[in-house]
């Protein structure tokens, strides 16, 4: 089957051979093109080509295009660095002062290099594979491209002492993201929404509703007005804001490994699609195909039988260095599990 067929059949509860398996991955693909990360950035034909041949490699269910989380930022003045082989880091916010915040305007996505390069490759990896695997853009939201602009420390303390000003920032940040969404969405892909600044790890439940939660509702609603669903991925410990998440209107959450798919299911299951969580770091990248695989069976066992559905998924994006080994053995285990599933032998689950 092709991802596209797979999650048509899954869907509409109909027979699938595996459940839909994304490991999500952004600049591992340069290692499968012998390419630099820093190489990806503003070249849309790299880009294209180190997601068309890890897709093909791996055989993965959604392609992603995403290298970091700084690209809005950068195009609206932050100062981003691009080590040679390393993922970029933002250097310095755009602004010094919040006296400045009046001369932020949201990037035109066709105009800013950093959000046209993507688009570009974008529409190559359409082009070549986009009859067969949904294919997604991501998406960085509100709250977090607020914190690129004004850095994360001064934005969580002015999120106590001067309200106002981080939702000034946060209605530019909505601009900018609308726009880029509304030029993923009209070249034929999906918007990926990701938020990690709105952690429960970074920020309460009570700010979250306040300063993020706001902020995403009018993406997912844009996102559902062209007939698409909406992936929302919060990094670290989301479990106090999973009942937000869906307010917010997400369709599918994707679940860091610091929080249980069991309790995701048991909490939200009912309203929205699981994905998640084999760790990127501790399983993926330092674990042994045999810990891949006894993972992925753990994630299954709690989550393949949500009222939404699942899709077996790393809890993150990918480190850069992850063995093609424990990819590949991530798909093996989808394999060997089947839909629907079979599951001899697999521990007994601690959802304490």
């Amino acid at each position: 089957m092709t991802p596209l067929q797979r999650f048509a059949a899954y869907d509409a509860g109909e027979h699938v051979d595996r459940l839909p398996t994304v490991p999500v991955l952004t600049n591992t693909t340069a290692r499968v093109i012998g390419a630099r990360v820093s190489e990806f950035s503003g070249n849309a034909t790299l880009t294209a080509q180190g997601q068309v041949q890890a897709y093909r490699l791996f055989g993965y269910d959604v392609i992603r295009v995403m290298n970091d989380l700084f690209f809005m930022a950068e195009a609206m003045g932050a100062k981003v660095r691009h080590p040679v082989d390393e993922t970029a880091y933002l250097d310095e916010p755009a602004l010094t002062s919040v006296s400045e915040i009046d001369s932020l305007s949201p990037p035109h996505p066709q105009k800013a290099w950093q959000l046209h390069s993507l688009l570009e490759a974008t529409e190559i990896i359409l082009d070549r594979v986009g009859g067969e695997v949904p294919v997604t853009v991501g998406v960085v939201c509100p709250f977090t491209n607020s914190s690129h602009l004004l850095g994360a420390n001064q934005l969580a303390r002015l999120t106590l002492k001067n309200p106002a000003v981080v939702h000034r920032l946060c209605r530019i940040s909505l601009e900018a993201a609308l726009a880029y969404a509304e030029a993923i969405l009209d070249l034929g892909a999906t918007p990926s929404l990701t938020e990690p600044m709105g952690s429960g790890s970074v920020i309460s439940p009570r700010a979250f509703d306040e300063f993020v939660l706001p902020y995403l509702k009018p993406l997912a609603q844009l996102v559902h007005s062209r007939n698409r669903k909406v992936t929302l991925h919060i990094c670290g410990d989301t479990r106090h804001i999973w009942s937000s998440m869906v307010d917010a209107g997400a369709d599918c959450i994707s679940i860091d490994d610091e929080a249980k798919l069991l309790e995701a299911k048991e909490a939200v299951g009912e309203h929205v699609r699981l994905m998640g969580n084999v760790k990127p770091a501790s399983i993926m990248l330092q674990g042994s195909p045999s810990d891949v695989r006894q993972a992925v069976f753990d994630c299954v066992a709690q989550a393949h039988d949500n009222p939404r559905g699942y899709i077996i998924a790393a809890g993150c994006s990918l480190p850069t260095e992850t063995p093609f080994a424990n990819i590949h053995a991530m798909f093996d285990a989808a394999c060997e599990i089947g839909f629907p599933v079979n599951l001899p032998g697999i521990p007994r689950i601690n959802s304490a």
